[in-house]
Protein backbone atom coordinates (compact mmCIF):
# COMPACT_ATOMS: atom_id res chain seq x y z
CA UNK A 1 0.00 0.00 0.00
CA UNK A 2 1.12 3.56 -0.66
CA UNK A 3 3.04 5.30 2.12
CA UNK A 4 0.74 8.33 1.88
CA UNK A 5 -3.00 8.81 1.93
CA UNK A 6 -2.85 12.05 -0.08
CA UNK A 7 -4.75 11.95 -3.37
CA UNK A 8 -2.56 13.36 -6.10
CA UNK A 9 -4.28 15.41 -8.78
CA UNK A 10 -2.70 13.38 -11.58
CA UNK A 11 -4.37 10.25 -10.20
CA UNK A 12 -7.72 12.00 -9.97
CA UNK A 13 -7.35 13.45 -13.46
CA UNK A 14 -6.69 9.97 -14.85
CA UNK A 15 -9.67 8.57 -12.95
CA UNK A 16 -12.07 11.24 -14.25
CA UNK A 17 -10.73 10.94 -17.81
CA UNK A 18 -11.25 7.16 -17.84
CA UNK A 19 -14.80 7.50 -16.52
CA UNK A 20 -15.66 10.18 -19.10
CA UNK A 21 -13.98 8.42 -22.03
CA UNK A 22 -15.34 4.98 -21.10
CA UNK A 23 -12.05 3.08 -21.28
CA UNK A 24 -8.33 3.32 -20.55
CA UNK A 25 -7.48 3.22 -24.25
CA UNK A 26 -9.79 6.15 -25.03
CA UNK A 27 -8.57 8.19 -22.05
CA UNK A 28 -4.84 7.75 -22.73
CA UNK A 29 -4.64 10.20 -25.71
CA UNK A 30 -6.60 12.81 -23.77
CA UNK A 31 -4.05 12.62 -20.95
CA UNK A 32 -1.08 12.45 -23.35
CA UNK A 33 0.04 9.24 -21.66
CA UNK A 34 0.29 5.58 -22.59
CA UNK A 35 -2.47 3.20 -21.59
CA UNK A 36 -0.14 1.45 -19.16
CA UNK A 37 0.75 4.78 -17.52
CA UNK A 38 -2.94 5.59 -17.03
CA UNK A 39 -3.51 2.14 -15.55
CA UNK A 40 -0.58 2.71 -13.19
CA UNK A 41 -2.08 6.01 -11.98
CA UNK A 42 -5.40 4.32 -11.27
CA UNK A 43 -3.60 1.61 -9.33
CA UNK A 44 -1.83 4.23 -7.20
CA UNK A 45 -5.17 5.92 -6.53
CA UNK A 46 -6.73 2.64 -5.43
CA UNK A 47 -3.70 1.83 -3.27
CA UNK A 48 -4.02 5.20 -1.53
CA UNK A 49 -7.74 4.66 -0.92
CA UNK A 50 -7.35 1.04 0.09
CA UNK A 51 -10.23 -0.01 -2.15
CA UNK A 52 -11.03 -0.26 -5.89
CA UNK A 53 -12.76 2.59 -7.71
CA UNK A 54 -13.31 0.85 -11.05
CA UNK A 55 -14.29 -2.66 -12.05
CA UNK A 56 -12.39 -3.56 -15.20
CA UNK A 57 -14.29 -5.97 -17.46
CA UNK A 58 -13.14 -7.30 -20.84
CA UNK A 59 -15.29 -4.79 -22.74
CA UNK A 60 -16.24 -2.05 -20.31
CA UNK A 61 -15.50 -0.30 -17.05
CA UNK A 62 -17.94 0.36 -14.22
CA UNK A 63 -17.69 2.40 -11.04
CA UNK A 64 -17.62 0.74 -7.65
CA UNK A 65 -19.55 2.33 -4.79
CA UNK A 66 -16.31 3.99 -3.64
CA UNK A 67 -15.60 5.19 -7.17
CA UNK A 68 -19.05 6.70 -7.51
CA UNK A 69 -18.58 8.58 -4.25
CA UNK A 70 -15.08 9.73 -5.20
CA UNK A 71 -16.07 10.98 -8.66
CA UNK A 72 -17.92 14.09 -7.47
CA UNK A 73 -15.04 15.04 -5.14
CA UNK A 74 -12.50 14.46 -7.91
CA UNK A 75 -14.34 16.75 -10.30
CA UNK A 76 -14.57 19.48 -7.67
CA UNK A 77 -10.87 19.22 -6.84
CA UNK A 78 -9.85 19.44 -10.50
CA UNK A 79 -12.21 22.36 -11.11
CA UNK A 80 -10.80 24.20 -8.10
CA UNK A 81 -7.26 23.67 -9.36
CA UNK A 82 -8.25 25.08 -12.75
CA UNK A 83 -9.82 28.13 -11.14
CA UNK A 84 -6.71 28.71 -9.03
CA UNK A 85 -4.41 28.51 -12.04
CA UNK A 86 -6.58 30.90 -14.03
CA UNK A 87 -6.65 33.39 -11.17
CA UNK A 88 -2.89 33.34 -10.77
CA UNK A 89 -1.83 33.17 -14.40
CA UNK A 90 -3.83 36.07 -15.75
CA UNK A 91 -7.24 37.16 -16.99
CA UNK A 92 -9.91 34.49 -17.27
CA UNK A 93 -11.19 33.55 -20.69
CA UNK A 94 -14.70 34.93 -21.17
CA UNK A 95 -17.29 35.34 -23.87
CA UNK A 96 -19.91 33.15 -25.52
CA UNK A 97 -19.69 30.19 -27.88
CA UNK A 98 -22.69 29.20 -30.01
CA UNK A 99 -22.42 25.47 -30.52
CA UNK A 100 -24.59 23.19 -32.66
CA UNK A 101 -24.95 19.40 -32.47
CA UNK A 102 -27.54 16.79 -33.50
CA UNK A 103 -29.36 15.06 -30.63
CA UNK A 104 -27.73 11.69 -31.31
CA UNK A 105 -24.18 13.03 -31.00
CA UNK A 106 -24.78 15.31 -28.00
CA UNK A 107 -24.71 12.83 -25.12
CA UNK A 108 -22.20 10.36 -26.56
CA UNK A 109 -19.55 12.74 -27.84
CA UNK A 110 -20.16 16.28 -26.64
CA UNK A 111 -20.67 15.65 -22.92
CA UNK A 112 -16.99 14.93 -22.07
CA UNK A 113 -15.87 17.90 -24.19
CA UNK A 114 -18.18 20.36 -22.44
CA UNK A 115 -17.43 18.98 -18.98
CA UNK A 116 -13.70 19.39 -19.55
CA UNK A 117 -14.13 22.86 -21.05
CA UNK A 118 -16.33 24.08 -18.20
CA UNK A 119 -13.76 23.03 -15.61
CA UNK A 120 -11.08 25.06 -17.43
CA UNK A 121 -13.06 28.08 -18.58
CA UNK A 122 -15.91 28.76 -16.18
CA UNK A 123 -16.25 32.33 -17.48
CA UNK A 124 -17.32 31.23 -20.98
CA UNK A 125 -21.04 30.84 -21.72
CA UNK A 126 -22.00 27.95 -24.00
CA UNK A 127 -25.18 28.39 -26.02
CA UNK A 128 -26.17 24.96 -27.32
CA UNK A 129 -28.40 24.33 -30.35
CA UNK A 130 -29.61 20.74 -30.90
CA UNK A 131 -30.69 20.39 -34.53
CA UNK A 132 -30.09 18.05 -37.43
CA UNK A 133 -26.92 18.43 -39.49
CA UNK A 134 -28.98 19.63 -42.46
CA UNK A 135 -29.97 22.68 -40.40
CA UNK A 136 -26.64 23.23 -38.63
CA UNK A 137 -24.40 23.31 -41.70
CA UNK A 138 -26.06 26.35 -43.34
CA UNK A 139 -26.18 28.13 -39.96
CA UNK A 140 -22.39 27.83 -39.74
CA UNK A 141 -22.13 29.30 -43.23
CA UNK A 142 -24.31 32.24 -42.27
CA UNK A 143 -22.31 32.88 -39.10
CA UNK A 144 -25.26 32.13 -36.80
CA UNK A 145 -23.21 29.43 -35.05
CA UNK A 146 -19.53 29.39 -34.12
CA UNK A 147 -18.97 25.62 -34.01
CA UNK A 148 -20.97 22.56 -35.00
CA UNK A 149 -20.46 18.81 -34.71
CA UNK A 150 -22.21 17.36 -37.77
CA UNK A 151 -22.51 14.52 -40.23
CA UNK A 152 -20.85 16.32 -43.09
CA UNK A 153 -22.33 16.37 -46.58
CA UNK A 154 -19.08 17.09 -48.44
CA UNK A 155 -15.61 15.62 -48.00
CA UNK A 156 -14.10 19.11 -47.98
CA UNK A 157 -16.34 20.44 -45.22
CA UNK A 158 -14.85 20.93 -41.75
CA UNK A 159 -12.35 18.69 -39.96
CA UNK A 160 -13.09 14.97 -40.08
CA UNK A 161 -13.11 13.42 -36.60
CA UNK A 162 -14.40 9.86 -36.98
CA UNK A 163 -16.94 7.68 -38.78
CA UNK A 164 -20.18 6.74 -37.04
CA UNK A 165 -22.00 3.58 -38.25
CA UNK A 166 -25.69 3.59 -39.05
CA UNK A 167 -27.74 0.63 -37.77
CA UNK A 168 -31.26 -0.70 -38.21
CA UNK A 169 -33.32 -0.78 -35.00
CA UNK A 170 -36.66 -2.30 -34.07
CA UNK A 171 -38.76 -3.08 -31.02
CA UNK A 172 -38.67 -6.84 -30.25
CA UNK A 173 -42.29 -7.14 -29.05
CA UNK A 174 -43.66 -5.94 -32.42
CA UNK A 175 -41.14 -7.34 -34.95
CA UNK A 176 -42.05 -4.69 -37.50
CA UNK A 177 -39.21 -5.94 -39.70
CA UNK A 178 -41.28 -9.01 -40.61
CA UNK A 179 -43.93 -6.93 -42.39
CA UNK A 180 -44.09 -6.59 -46.15
CA UNK A 181 -43.65 -3.95 -47.34
CA UNK A 182 -41.25 -2.92 -44.61
CA UNK A 183 -42.60 0.04 -42.56
CA UNK A 184 -39.83 2.61 -42.20
CA UNK A 185 -39.42 5.75 -40.08
CA UNK A 186 -37.09 8.31 -41.68
CA UNK A 187 -35.56 11.68 -40.92
CA UNK A 188 -36.35 14.89 -42.81
CA UNK A 189 -35.82 15.34 -46.56
CA UNK A 190 -32.16 16.06 -47.27
CA UNK A 191 -30.93 13.96 -44.34
CA UNK A 192 -27.96 11.75 -45.17
CA UNK A 193 -29.34 9.01 -42.91
CA UNK A 194 -32.64 9.09 -44.82
CA UNK A 195 -30.88 8.99 -48.19
CA UNK A 196 -28.63 6.11 -47.07
CA UNK A 197 -31.59 4.15 -45.69
CA UNK A 198 -33.76 4.37 -48.78
CA UNK A 199 -30.84 3.81 -51.15
CA UNK A 200 -29.86 0.63 -49.27
CA UNK A 201 -33.41 -0.74 -49.43
CA UNK A 202 -33.70 0.07 -53.13
CA UNK A 203 -30.36 -1.59 -53.91
CA UNK A 204 -31.40 -4.71 -51.98
CA UNK A 205 -34.81 -4.70 -53.75
CA UNK A 206 -36.57 -4.79 -50.40
CA UNK A 207 -40.10 -3.44 -50.65
CA UNK A 208 -40.70 -0.65 -48.15
CA UNK A 209 -43.19 2.03 -47.19
CA UNK A 210 -42.34 5.27 -45.38
CA UNK A 211 -44.89 5.50 -42.58
CA UNK A 212 -43.31 8.15 -40.36
CA UNK A 213 -41.25 11.31 -40.84
CA UNK A 214 -39.53 13.19 -38.02
CA UNK A 215 -36.49 15.45 -37.83
CA UNK A 216 -35.89 14.59 -34.16
CA UNK A 217 -34.28 11.60 -32.48
CA UNK A 218 -37.15 11.48 -29.99
CA UNK A 219 -39.61 11.17 -32.86
CA UNK A 220 -37.67 8.29 -34.42
CA UNK A 221 -37.53 6.46 -31.09
CA UNK A 222 -41.26 6.95 -30.55
CA UNK A 223 -42.04 5.39 -33.94
CA UNK A 224 -39.87 2.34 -33.24
CA UNK A 225 -40.86 1.82 -29.60
CA UNK A 226 -44.56 1.94 -30.51
CA UNK A 227 -44.08 -0.79 -33.14
CA UNK A 228 -45.04 1.55 -35.94
CA UNK A 229 -41.85 1.03 -37.94
CA UNK A 230 -38.18 0.18 -38.01
CA UNK A 231 -35.70 3.04 -38.23
CA UNK A 232 -32.05 3.77 -38.90
CA UNK A 233 -30.08 5.45 -36.11
CA UNK A 234 -26.45 6.21 -35.44
CA UNK A 235 -25.02 3.38 -33.35
CA UNK A 236 -24.01 5.71 -30.50
CA UNK A 237 -27.61 6.61 -29.65
CA UNK A 238 -29.38 3.23 -29.68
CA UNK A 239 -31.16 2.81 -26.32
CA UNK A 240 -30.99 -0.51 -24.44
CA UNK A 241 -34.62 -1.46 -25.11
CA UNK A 242 -34.30 -1.60 -28.90
CA UNK A 243 -32.85 -4.40 -31.00
CA UNK A 244 -30.11 -3.79 -33.55
CA UNK A 245 -31.14 -5.53 -36.76
CA UNK A 246 -29.25 -6.78 -39.79
CA UNK A 247 -28.98 -9.56 -42.35
CA UNK A 248 -30.80 -12.09 -40.14
CA UNK A 249 -33.86 -9.86 -40.32
CA UNK A 250 -33.49 -9.40 -44.07
CA UNK A 251 -32.15 -5.85 -43.86
CA UNK A 252 -29.32 -4.53 -46.05
CA UNK A 253 -25.99 -3.05 -44.85
CA UNK A 254 -25.87 0.70 -44.28
CA UNK A 255 -23.25 3.42 -44.86
CA UNK A 256 -21.33 5.28 -42.17
CA UNK A 257 -21.64 8.95 -41.30
CA UNK A 258 -18.51 11.11 -41.58
CA UNK A 259 -18.60 13.19 -38.39
CA UNK A 260 -16.80 16.53 -38.66
CA UNK A 261 -16.24 19.67 -36.63
CA UNK A 262 -17.21 22.89 -38.43
CA UNK A 263 -16.22 26.43 -37.52
CA UNK A 264 -17.62 29.68 -38.88
CA UNK A 265 -15.34 32.15 -40.63
CA UNK A 266 -16.58 34.97 -38.40
CA UNK A 267 -15.29 33.23 -35.24
CA UNK A 268 -11.66 32.84 -36.36
CA UNK A 269 -10.32 35.50 -33.97
CA UNK A 270 -12.51 34.61 -31.00
CA UNK A 271 -10.36 33.20 -28.16
CA UNK A 272 -13.22 31.35 -26.46
CA UNK A 273 -14.25 29.65 -29.70
CA UNK A 274 -10.62 28.78 -30.39
CA UNK A 275 -10.27 27.15 -26.96
CA UNK A 276 -13.38 24.99 -27.39
CA UNK A 277 -12.45 24.15 -30.99
CA UNK A 278 -9.00 22.90 -29.97
CA UNK A 279 -10.34 20.92 -27.02
CA UNK A 280 -12.99 19.23 -29.18
CA UNK A 281 -10.36 18.25 -31.74
CA UNK A 282 -8.07 16.79 -29.08
CA UNK A 283 -10.91 14.92 -27.41
CA UNK A 284 -12.72 13.50 -30.44
CA UNK A 285 -10.09 13.09 -33.15
CA UNK A 286 -8.58 9.91 -31.57
CA UNK A 287 -11.85 8.16 -32.42
CA UNK A 288 -11.05 8.42 -36.12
Amino acid sequence: MSSTRDLQLDWLRAFVAVVDAGSLSAAAPLLHRSQSAVSNQLQKLEDALGRPVLLRGPRHLSLTAAGLELLAYARRMLELQGEALQALRGPRLSGRVRLGVPDDYAASYLTPVLRNFASRHAGVEIELFCEQSTALIPRIGRGELDLALVSRDKASRGTLLFHEPLVWVGAPPYEAWRRDPLPVAVYEAGSQARHGTLAALTKARRAYRVVYNSSSLAGQLAAVESGLAVAVLTRCCVPPGLQVLGEKQGLPPLPEMAVALLRSTASRRDAAVEALHELALRTLAPRA
